[in-house]
């Protein structure tokens, strides 16, 4: 889908934009069915779509310096040097990066610089009553609460959304002050957990880097959570919100 704006007497430019979704790593989190569902929204939006199978497009140049918006799920996975750099250029220079869930806070935990560049990594998530776990993915989902900042209820990214309930990963999150947070979740203390207080992860953010923009979601573990209203919605936004 392309559009094309006037730039003079007669004179038309084509403003199509431009979306790469780099996808792969752990199949546990479902990279093809997850990236998928987002790909007809952002060709409605306008966005010519391409999908890579991996970072190695990030090391080249000219395909990035094209790139308005990068849509990276990929988890516990490596990115060599070149296309780390290839990346955070593209980033600092005015393209756009969104994620969800371990695909972008959990994608290549040997390199401090994309850690930095992305301004969380995930930890850990914390797991149910060991009575509770019958085994398996599910051992892992608890009933958890998102609750927006004030900050996020006058954000447009979250407009009109109100705290949510999810059963699914609750994530623990390593971050820093550099993240506008729009949403965290709380970890209680429990008496199977050795943590002594509660604590608080954030669970959407932004972030601003060079020209570019950041957007995080930790909720995201499987299709049917990308697939919850609330979700979807928060997304959906921060893609747009991202983008250059």
């Amino acid at each position: 889908m392309s559009r094309s704006a006037s730039i003079g007497k007669g004179d038309l430019v084509s403003t199509t934009r431009s979306a790469l979704i780099v996808r792969g790593g752990w199949d546990g989190h479902h990279p093809v069915e997850a990236t998928d569902l987002f790909v007809p929204f952002l060709r409605d939006q306008g966005y010519d779509v391409r999908i890579e199978e991996g970072p190695a497009v990030y090391a080249d140049a000219e395909t990035m310096a094209g790139v308005d918006l990068i849509v990276q799920s990929n988890t516990m996975s490596t990115i060599e040097q070149d296309q780390l750099k290839g990346l955070r250029a593209a980033i600092e220079a005015g393209a756009g990066m969104a994620g969800w869930h371990g695909g972008i806070a959990d994608s290549y935990r040997n390199n401090s610089d994309y850690l930095q560049l992305i301004g969380g990594q995930f930890a850990t998530h914390p797991g149910r009553h060991p009575e509770e776990r019958p085994g398996g993915e599910r051992d892992n989902y608890l009933s958890y609460t998102v609750e927006l900042t004030d900050l996020g209820r006058s954000h447009e990214i979250m407009a009109g959304i109100d705290d949510f309930e999810l059963e699914t990963e609750q994530y623990w999150v390593l971050h820093d002050d550099l993240n506008d947070v729009l949403a965290t979740t709380t970890h209680p203390v429990q008496p199977y957990h050795p943590w002594h207080r509660p604590i608080v992860s954030p669970a959407v953010w932004t972030r601003l880097w060079g020209k570019g923009r950041i957007f995080v979601a930790t909720p995201g573990h499987s299709v049917d959570i990308l697939e919850d209203p609330n979700v979807r919605t928060i997304i959906e936004r921060g893609m747009l919100w991202a983008s250059r």
